[in-house]
């Protein structure tokens, strides 16, 4: 099985953008709902992270390996089917479910500690434009091959959604929101003069960071 591959560009740009557009939706928020009428910094957080909804905040682009076999004619013609299929998957963190009680504000030290739902993964998106097929049999009929790039394309989604699962694919998808969420909350409070602003991230089930 081949490892799956990154490609930098494309695993940055979704949250990178989807970032500046979460900033953009605080300070927004900011002027319609800030101190004026509520008072309340968390306002502030809660509009900027509804208005992004479900966050794209990493992608990561695969390259499953797979192969199948068909046996036809009792066993007379054998044909085999080895095919490289690149697939994507998006990591997502849905904003919506974060409401008032996963924001703890501290007003004396200006912190804001927010708790995000755990990452989501997409189903993968095969390319199979761009597939690269090895077929082996002396003879190969339409219909087997018709089967086996059925049986591949199967193989290849699940291949590709258990890569998409790997600890550090994870781990990068977490450390992307982090960064995306921390950043562009911290704008649109620092707009409204928390100067000393400082924001914390976590997942559920991770332990609380010291003050």
């Amino acid at each position: 099985m081949e490892p799956a591959r990154l490609s930098a560009p494309a695993a940055r740009l979704p949250w990178l953008l989807a970032g500046g557009a979460l900033a953009v939706a605080g300070w927004l928020g900011w002027q319609v709902y800030g101190p004026a009428v509520h008072g309340d910094p968390l306002a502030t957080s809660l509009v900027a992270l509804e208005k992004q909804n479900r966050l794209t905040v990493f992608s990561a682009q695969l390259s499953p390996v797979v192969a199948a076999d068909d046996v036809r004619a009792w066993g007379m013609l054998r044909s085999r089917q080895v095919a490289v299929i690149p697939a994507r998957v998006d990591y997502v963190v849905d904003l919506a479910r974060v409401g008032k009680d996963r924001l703890r504000w501290d007003a004396a030290s200006q912190r804001l500690d927010v708790v995000l739902p755990p990452v989501q993964v997409s189903a993968p998106n095969l390319d199979e434009g761009r597939a690269q097929y090895l077929r082996e049999g002396v003879w190969i009929t339409g219909d087997a091959q018709a089967k086996l790039t059925r049986d591949n394309t199967l193989l290849a989604q699940q291949q590709a959604a258990t890569q998409a699962q790997a600890p550090v694919l994870m781990d990068l998808a977490r450390s992307a929101a982090r960064q995306a969420v921390t950043q562009n909350l911290a704008i649109p409070l620092q707009v409204a003069g928390y100067d000393r602003i400082a924001v914390t991230v976590r997942f559920d089930g991770e332990p609380i960071p010291p003050r």
